[in-house]
């Protein structure tokens, strides 16, 4: 008879092929090299650093906790793809994925997984971060008017962004505009 083995879950953690981070309130706790890498930082230098760093704008950062809080309430976790900043203040597509460790704190303690997909999802145009944000809710899908009950605006506003990104994209369709977004080549 063969005996268990032992699960290292520290070395799983620190070796993930992923970025990973224990959160509490936003604030990185603990994080492993893969994260650090990704975003330019050490290990130490993420420990106790609030993830408004890891945002393009302060702006960002709020609205994203808005949106994440009542999401985590109801699914006890949440990903999406979005722009990040590295420390060097290069901006890239990210794909985050977290989970809450108690359902009645949606943004407490959290494990936090996060994907540079910036090889597939160059980041090609200067964009504001209204831009951004309506940008990674069209990747996911979405339309005008959903995005627009979802981040509190009008269909108006939302249409009149999304053609401000077709220009920027020189996209002549909104189809051909997610595809450009998701970095297909036409």
């Amino acid at each position: 008879m063969t005996s268990p083995i032992a699960i290292d879950y520290e070395t799983i953690f620190m070796q993930a092929p992923v970025g990973m981070c224990i959160s509490e309130h936003r604030v990185i706790q603990n994080a492993n090299d893969t994260l650090a890498a990704m975003f330019g930082y050490t290990r130490a230098q993420l420990q106790g650093l609030s993830f408004l760093a890891l945002y393009p704008t302060m702006d960002e950062f709020l609205r994203m906790g808005l949106r994440i809080a009542p999401i985590m309430n109801a699914r006890g976790r949440y990903a999406d793809e979005r722009i990040m900043r590295r420390a060097d203040g290069e901006l890239f597509w990210c794909h985050v994925t977290g989970h809450a460790l108690h359902d009645d704190q949606p943004l407490g303690a959290g494990i936090w997984t996060f994907e540079d997909v910036s090889e597939n999802r160059p980041v090609t145009a200067d964009l504001t971060p209204r831009e951004r944000e309506i940008a990674a809710l069209l990747v996911e899908g979405k339309t005008s008017k959903t995005i627009a009950r979802q981040i509190d605006l009008s269909p108006r506003t939302v249409e009149m962004h999304r053609a401000k990104l077709m220009r920027k994209f020189s996209a002549a369709t909104s189809s051909e505009l997610v595809h450009k977004l998701i970095g297909m080549r036409f």
